[in-house]
């Protein structure tokens, strides 16, 4: 199945919230796990850059995980960080440690020129161009950069996706069913991200298959 490309940007009022209030735990709580088993000594402090962190879901659960860790949370939709800051008013600590930023891949001006940790949640499959992504990271990594990327990717057919629609999205409201179908069909496959990844030069980086719908992309920078 051919990729069917999505907008890049969901900056949609309605829609940032509907993610918002969405019922992500079950991934979402796997993934700074999945970053301990990947990187069995992350370092105990740390300044991170999160691409494409949406309503910020995600970053929190990582700075819940380590606290110790300052994060630099980017998305370039206003109304998904709009909801982030929501979210963030409900917790000093986070919002101390927790840096919204708006901006779009690879035209970034960060305050730092190299991270620690380098994540992006869902992300990837929203880029018309994937090497935006990468090229981000070889701009603000540096020699021992930590790079934690997770994305979907795509299924064999339009009927596998609908498949897995209603397997994990049966109760969700029609915006979210019908975004995680797109999604579906505008991801990459894991063959497709291991090209990707030898265009960028990033061959450090290893690509796999964690479930019937996601994927890890993940190493130490050289």
């Amino acid at each position: 199945m051919d990729r069917v490309l999505e907008p890049e940007l969901m900056d949609d009022a309605l829609q940032a919230r509907a993610y918002a209030q969405a019922d992500f735990s079950e991934p979402h709580n796997a993934y700074p796990q999945l970053f301990l088993t990947e990187f069995k000594s992350p370092p105990g402090q740390a300044v991170v850059l999160d691409l494409g962190c949406g309503p910020g879901d995600v970053t929190v659960r990582f700075a819940k995980t380590f606290p110790e860790y300052e994060f630099h949370a980017v998305d370039g939709a206003a109304a998904m960080l709009n909801q982030a800051r929501i979210a963030l008013d409900e917790d000093s600590d986070l919002a101390r440690r927790i840096r919204l930023m708006e901006g779009i891949l690879p035209e970034l001006t960060l305050p730092r020129s190299s991270y620690d940790v380098i994540l992006s949640s869902n992300l990837l499959h929203h880029l018309a161009d994937p090497q935006a992504l990468w090229r981000t990271v070889r701009r603000f990594g540096r020699s021992g950069t930590l790079v934690f990327v997770t994305d979907l990717f795509r299924p064999e057919s339009r009927a596998l996706a609908a498949g897995l629609v209603e397997r994990y999205a049966r109760d969700e409201p029609e915006i979210l069913r019908r975004d995680f179908f797109n999604s579906l069909l505008a991801a990459f496959t894991p063959e497709e991200i291991r090209t990707q990844l030898a265009v960028a030069n990033l061959q450090c980086l290893t690509v796999k298959v964690t479930s019937d719908r996601h994927v890890i992309v993940a190493g130490t920078l050289h």
